[in-house]
């Protein structure tokens, strides 16, 4: 979608019923037989019976067939190489005869929708972002503002800090002069591309992610939960791991511990094994 706030649809018949899917969550479709798989950003699988012609007709242009029967989103699409590579970290098959062809229009349809994106609402410089987001300025916890920077293909290959708090520049141990209106990348010459796969969904998706995992930049451990928040943007809040104190206040702690935890494990399961069968 050309706009995260526009709501397209589709209805289609599923499990005996009538269901209506957001279109700007739909990852991406696999044709079997005569059953299409609809894959959507929740990890839902949606099994219904209609030709490719249709979806693709229902779809509309911001999807890209890399193979026969095999229809992605544009937003969802994070490099082609031999395969496509999701943003999600999911791998998908591509034509090989068709590789330079599928590059050449997905880099059309990339450069398409997000030249689409406005600037209507987002702050104009660093005293308006930080006049919007001062209510961040002495939180306990760092929080950042972050751009995400296109390549002449669209594609994303860094961010910018556009607004960051004191917490902040403790946790990446620069002063905050070092980092707002730098991008990442030239800040830190190992940049790890795994946070800009999650960024990435949630500046162009509309999700909010967690994504706990180590950072080589600052050798320490994370735990960042990003969202969406202007055109092209998302917020981050980042807590240092080694920072946590932990309290057991009740006899439901472990409880709520073991379930926080067990639906981390299934969902990491789950992508494994998807991509692996993929």
């Amino acid at each position: 979608m050309t706009d995260l706030e526009e709501t397209n649809t589709i209805t289609i018949r599923a499990n005996r019923k009538n269901v209506t899917i957001d279109i700007g969550t739909i990852i991406y479709v696999l044709m079997k037989r005569k059953d299409a798989e609809i894959h959507v950003l929740s990890g839902e699988v949606y099994v219904t019976r209609m030709t490719c012609g249709e979806l693709v007709k229902k779809l509309g242009p911001d999807f890209l067939e890399v193979r026969r029967g095999c229809i992605v989103s544009i937003m969802a699409i994070y490099r082609i190489t031999d395969i496509a590579e999701l943003s999600n970290g999911e791998q998908l098959n591509i034509s090989p005869r068709r590789r330079k062809e599928i590059v050449a229009e997905l880099h059309k349809k990339q450069k398409e929708i997000i030249g689409n994106f406005t600037d209507i609402g987002t702050p104009e410089n660093d005293d308006e972002y930080r006049k919007h987001y001062s209510c961040f300025d002495n939180m306990p916890f760092a929080f950042t503002d972050i751009e995400i920077v296109f390549n002449e293909e669209k594609q994303a290959v860094d961010w910018i800090f556009r607004y960051g708090n004191q917490a902040l520049a403790k946790l990446e141990k620069k002063p905050l002069n070092d980092l707002i209106g730098h991008s990442f990348g030239s800040i830190f010459a190992n940049m790890d591309e795994k946070w800009l796969r999650c960024y990435q969904r949630s500046a162009l998706f509309g999700e909010t992610l967690r994504i706990i995992d180590y950072s080589p930049e600052i050798d320490s451990y994370l735990n960042i939960t990003s969202f969406p928040t202007f055109k092209g943007h998302c917020g981050c809040i980042l807590f240092d791991i080694g920072d946590i104190k932990y309290i057991s206040g009740s006899s439901d702690a472990a409880k709520a511990l073991k379930m926080y935890f067990g639906a981390i494990s299934e969902e990491t399961d789950r992508n494994l094994s998807d991509n692996i069968s993929r």
